[in-house]
């Protein structure tokens, strides 16, 4: 009986994603509710369980895909991989109002650009701090920084030839800045007045990391999640485009 379950699951592995990831979620803003008071939002909280089943499956498979590297849970790298984090992202933004979208005007734009930069600078002087002085190393982990899903570094560490350690680190960056933003957007919404469309987009632009702007934007208010994810999915592309080029090259004639 436990081998024909065990059989069903795995060949159903994508449906028994759905259902891993669901008791995952339930269990996070469950604990969320009760331990914080929706103060750390159930997203920072999932993510960090996935941490911990990623680490637990590289582990026991000395694999490279955590814990789908286990037969049973290899649906999940279906789940959480290119194409349906994408679709994710573009069927949020559909429900934004275009009426909105064209009240934000230039300080949209202004605020994606902005966000590039800060961040980028942000990331690499955090690796001038780790003692890294290579340009290619400081612009990768400052695509890192940039970050949109995690993205912005490893295009641009792939472009310019930097080591597989070093977009990792990238990673780890965007990472820790997605779950900064889901925790303390909700903290600040007030004190910066985040509470029209027009304030989240311009602070989905500045802060660039959709995942870490839609869970944060969610606990302040759902309706503001997809203002916030649409100029922060544009600020993929955007800096897919300047961290490997123009800023790459203002980092090599620097260091």
């Amino acid at each position: 009986m436990i081998n024909m379950i065990k059989e069903g699951l795995e060949n159903n592995g994508l449906i028994t994603a759905f259902a891993i990831i669901g008791i995952v979620m339930y269990i996070a803003y469950f604990l969320s509710d009760k331990l914080t008071k929706g103060r750390v939002h159930g997203s920072a909280i999932a993510i960090m369980f996935g941490l911990i089943l990623a680490y637990i499956g590289g582990v026991n498979t000395g694999g490279e895909k955590g814990i789908s590297d286990i037969q049973l849970f290899s649906g999940i790298g279906l789940m959480g991989g290119g194409m349906l984090r994408d679709f994710a992202i573009i069927a949020t933004a559909f429900g934004a109002s275009f009426s909105e979208v064209k009240k934000t005007g230039i300080s949209g734009i202004t605020a994606l650009f902005f966000g590039v930069f800060y961040s980028f600078v942000i990331g690499v002087i955090i690796a001038l701090c780790f003692g890294y002085r290579d340009p290619v190393a400081l612009t990768t982990i400052g695509g890192g920084a940039v970050t949109v899903t995690y993205i912005v570094g490893p295009v641009s560490g792939t472009a310019i030839g930097a080591s597989s350690d070093i977009i990792a680190l990238s990673i780890a960056v965007g990472l820790i800045k997605s779950i900064s933003v889901m925790i303390l957007t909700p903290i600040f919404a007030k004190k910066i007045k985040l509470n029209n469309p027009r304030t989240a987009m311009i602070y989905g632009g500045v802060m660039g990391t959709t995942s870490g702007v839609a869970a944060g934007l969610a606990a302040t208010d759902v309706k503001l999640v997809p203002y916030g994810a649409m100029t922060a999915t544009f600020y993929t592309g955007l800096g897919c485009l300047l961290v490997p080029s123009i800023l790459f090259l203002l980092t090599e004639i620097i260091f």
